[in-house]
């Protein structure tokens, strides 16, 4: 999400420097193109602001930061390996930033982080890193509201555009940054850890509604029906809004959401702690499907071959980061099953931790015969493509009720065997 703004920004104001550890990156818009694949409009907007002199790049963050009187932070927050959320990549930013900050400048934090960041972690470290007194310069917090694969689009006015300063005048500041970069409206919401709050507010919002929708799509097999069409039709009701079951929730946002509010409190939060532990165990689920069909037709999952179709996190996405494709193979992996899997987008053998042979997506259906059982884990355009009739005598486990009147045997996820 970085050089989507970076490179909106050049286009608004002319001035852009931006920021990168890895070389390559640095090097490749400086020669005016972009290392970001699937977005649409950004190796041309890129071209366009490199050519013009409007963004240039630098692995010099220090020195960049010197030359610059307004700093935009938009780095990942990750989680460790407790579920704590990890700040090292902000902070290293924050440092860098802080090494050049003068008297007058503007930091905007972008990176989602858990409540009270910007306030309690962002805004003293710039000011024992710099010098300054925290007055003399101004902070601000305003969430990046971008999906994947339509990042230039979501930037630029698909939503309103939040912002929230550490106080009055880093928020009027930031806001007027923001009325130039948006054609959308720009909501001052009063301080820095409210914006924090809507950013992770949306992502929990969405974790939870897909638990419900999980956790309904359960009772499909013990109520013997279609919870997919019932979810759809109770969404007629204008205030019903159940989201569509799944193999799980992946991605860097919604999964790690969750986490960044209950670090930051000592009270429990059983409905969001709870929505995860649903989400997470999907993957199990979805296993556990295939083992179930496997045994309708007499084949032992430990002999079993199992081809996963899609290991991004979303369709049309080259991203597999918390992908429920991973648990999946995991799960099939530990019962004996030899997993294979195939993505149209993504290069399976560079995903890390992943337990299955690739298989080129040219290949699905000359491969075919050799299947078991298939998973449709991302539901991919290509998908629709495949010739499912030659899988023979394969069962098929649909994790998003894309696979209607295929040619063979398909549990769905939320319809069961239909």
């Amino acid at each position: 999400m970085g050089l989507p703004l970076a490179a909106v920004l050049a286009d608004v104001t002319g001035n852009v420097t931006g920021v990168d550890i890895d070389p390559e990156v640095v090097d490749a818009v400086e020669a005016g193109e972009s290392p970001v694949g699937g977005e649409p409009g950004l190796s041309e907007l890129v071209a366009e602001t490199a050519a013009d002199g409007s963004l240039t790049a630098s692995a010099d963050p220090a020195a960049a930061a010197e030359a610059a009187r307004m700093h935009v932070l938009i780095v990942p927050t990750l989680l460790d390996e407790t579920n704590e959320p990890d700040l090292s990549a902000l902070l290293a930013a924050v440092d860098a930033v802080g090494e050049g900050l003068d008297s007058g400048d503007l930091v905007v934090v972008e990176s989602t982080v858990p409540p009270g960041t910007t306030r309690d972690v962002v805004t003293p470290r710039l000011a024992e890193r710099s010098g300054l007194d925290p007055s003399s310069f101004g902070v601000a917090f305003c969430p990046e509201r971008t999906a994947s694969g339509r990042a230039l689009r979501d930037i630029r006015g698909a939503y309103p555009k939040v912002v929230g300063g550490v106080d009055d005048e880093s928020e009027r500041v930031a806001g007027l940054l923001y009325e130039e970069v948006t054609s959308n409206e720009v909501i001052r919401v009063g301080d820095a850890t409210t914006a924090e709050c809507v950013k992770v507010f949306e992502g929990i919002y969405r974790d939870v509604n897909i638990a419900l929708a999980n956790e309904l799509a359960r009772v499909t097999d013990p109520l013997d029906v279609d919870v997919n069409r019932a979810i759809e039709v109770a969404n007629t009701q204008p205030f019903c809004e159940i989201h569509d079951p799944g193999p799980g929730v992946g991605g860097h946002c919604i999964p790690l959401y969750p986490h960044f509010l209950t670090s930051q409190v000592d009270i429990q939060l059983p409905l969001i702690e709870t929505s995860r532990s649903v989400n997470d165990a999907m993957s199990t689920f979805v296993a556990n499907a295939v083992v179930r069909c496997l045994d309708d037709r007499d084949v032992d999952v430990a002999d079993a071959d199992v081809l996963l179709l899609g290991v991004a996190y979303r369709a049309g996405v080259d991203e597999t980061r918390k992908t429920p494709a991973r648990p999946i193979a995991d799960r099939l992996s530990k019962l004996g099953a030899s997993v294979w899997a195939t993505d149209p987008v993504v290069d399976v053998s560079s995903v890390p931790e992943f337990e299955a042979t690739p298989l080129d997506h040219g290949d699905i259906e000359d491969a075919a015969v050799r299947f078991d059982a298939v998973v449709l884990v991302t539901a991919h355009e290509e998908y629709e493509r495949v010739d499912y009739g030659a899988f023979e005598d394969a069962v098929a486990v649909d994790t998003r009720a894309a696979l209607d009147g295929e040619s063979l045997p398909t549990y769905t996820v939320g319809s069961g065997t239909r």
